[in-house]
């Protein structure tokens, strides 16, 4: 064993290791067994399960792994059961919709597990290399992920669109980390930290602060770094939009918060101001630009980028309660987005691709059980009582009060209002617009059924009962912000 590790380092990473030999036993299984779909579904949700019940079991913990590269503590728990979660849902949406297309399961499977190593990793790292690795092993199974429709003409642009301006973002975000270590000398964050303490701000961190900045705000889609999200998110297979929209981005935040909560907090008036304009332009555009949207992935993609300006707030204000509000509002948005893409792919049938507003036309009779959730995740990603979004908007603005930024607030609760429109727009066309489309009948198997029927319990009960995430999200903030004040005092 090389100098330095010791089992604890292997025991700490044995969520990791075993989501990995999950992906390594159905890479075997698509060849031993290629036509078994349910076994290779039940494989995979097994896999996540049981990572899942390995990262709950090490909740408490605050150490660090592998040499100081990882951190075992309760922020990268709490981002480590959203991505389980939110890849978990996505493997039992994607069953039906992998049918209906055709497309070989085994390797889909294995992407769709090798992006949530990549995604814990991500929340983990406490490196910049090790948050690189987490990044890239994420984004190069969505490249793929994203293109996986081969015959779909739409699917492959939009893969061809995502790989090169995910390669253009991650030149500027390695460009920018390659700043930071001419200036301190080392990739560790609290090394980073340590060696910016007492530093007069120069140029080349400000431009540094910029280009981590840039190459972050294109793997949340925030705008003006959000042009590959609405023609991505239509092209891709809607499952893998909804992994997409929900999994990637609350990695990235992660390891947003990551890198400048812990990493760069002497600098923090100068990124806070980076991400407040950040903040107030994307979810401004976002909400602007879904209004006249026909397309109900578009429209979802750029509902997607409106949320990410409400999650910045939580960064602009990067107090302890702003953190928690923000890890609140993506617990809740994990649920409301995921049931939204849900219902698009239960739409998908043979003859239908089922992603326009018209084909909502009459749902309410057609599918009651899928157009009574589409209310409850419109109504929640709109922010309305009393449904999970509504608990978490009230928590993130009221951090920004809190914290001074009163305007800020201001400006969130009218486009938060604005958003009102597109999300009663889609309302209207599955309860008030009864002239049924052409198309066959929508079926909702089991997979479907279970994916719809959980994202619409946590959509309702975290409105009714929040309290028990608030509390792991207040022990994920306290966690984080008690690694910043370690920093401080050495």
């Amino acid at each position: 064993m090389p100098a330095g590790f010791s089992s604890l380092d292997f025991f700490y990473i044995l969520p990791e290791l075993v989501l990995t030999g999950g992906a390594m036993l159905l890479l075997l299984l698509a060849v031993l067994v290629p036509r078994r779909d349910g076994l290779l579904l039940w494989t995979a949700l097994a896999a996540v399960a049981l990572t899942l019940v390995l990262v709950v079991r090490f909740f408490g913990l605050d150490v660090t792994a592998s040499r100081g590269l990882l951190a075992i503590d309760g922020f990268a728990a709490f981002f480590k059961v959203v991505v389980l979660l939110s890849a978990a849902l996505t493997l039992l949406m994607s069953a039906p919709y992998l049918k209906v297309e055709g497309i070989r399961v085994g390797e889909y499977y294995f992407l769709i597990l090798c992006a949530t190593l990549g995604m814990m990793f991500m929340a983990s790292g406490v490196e910049l290399i090790t948050l690189f690795i987490g990044l890239e092993t994420m984004a190069v199974s969505f490249y793929v992920l994203v293109g996986f429709l081969k015959p779909n003409p739409r699917s492959n642009e939009a893969a061809v669109k995502y790989f090169l301006l995910g390669g253009f973002s991650l030149g500027i975000l390695l460009y920018g980390m390659s700043l930071v270590y001419g200036v301190t000398g080392t990739t560790s964050l609290a090394g980073i930290a340590a060696a910016l303490r007492g530093q007069d701000t120069s140029l080349v961190l400000v431009l540094a602060v910029i280009l981590i900045g840039a190459g972050m705000g294109f793997k949340i889609a925030a705008v003006p770094f959000h042009m590959w999200a609405p023609d991505v998110y239509e092209g891709a297979p809607t499952p893998v939009t909804a992994f997409l929209s929900v999994g990637s981005k609350a990695a990235s935040f992660a390891m947003l918060l990551r890198i400048f909560v812990v990493g760069m907090p002497s600098l923090g008036d100068e990124w806070a101001l980076f991400f407040m304009v950040l903040a107030v332009v994307t979810m401004t555009v976002g909400n602007i630009a879904a209004l006249t949207q026909s397309n109900l992935k578009r429209l979802l993609a750029y509902s997607s980028i409106a949320h990410v300006g409400y999650l910045l707030i939580g960064v602009v204000v990067r107090t302890e309660r702003g953190v928690a509000a923000m890890l609140v509002y993506l617990g809740v948005y994990l649920f409301m987005q995921l049931g939204a893409f849900a219902v698009v792919a239960a739409m998908r049938r043979s003859d239908i691709v089922g992603d326009e507003l018209k084909d909502l036309n009459g749902l309410s009779k057609r599918s009651p059980m899928a157009a009574i959730a589409m209310l409850f995740f419109m109504l929640s990603l709109g922010g309305i009582p009393p449904t999970a979004g509504f608990m978490g908007k009230v928590w993130l603005f009221g951090a920004a009060i809190d914290a001074g930024f009163i305007w800020l607030a201001v400006i969130a609760v009218a486009n938060s209002a604005l958003s009102i429109y597109y999300y009663i727009r889609v309302v209207v066309f599955m309860w008030i617009n009864q002239e049924e489309p052409v198309g066959s009948p929508i079926v909702i198997g089991p997979a479907m059924r279970v994916a719809l029927g959980v994202a619409l319990l946590g959509t309702v009960v975290l409105g009714l009962y929040p309290q028990f995430l608030f509390e792991q999200a207040e022990t994920a903030a306290r966690t984080l912000q008690g690694m910043t004040a370690a920093v401080a005092v050495r």
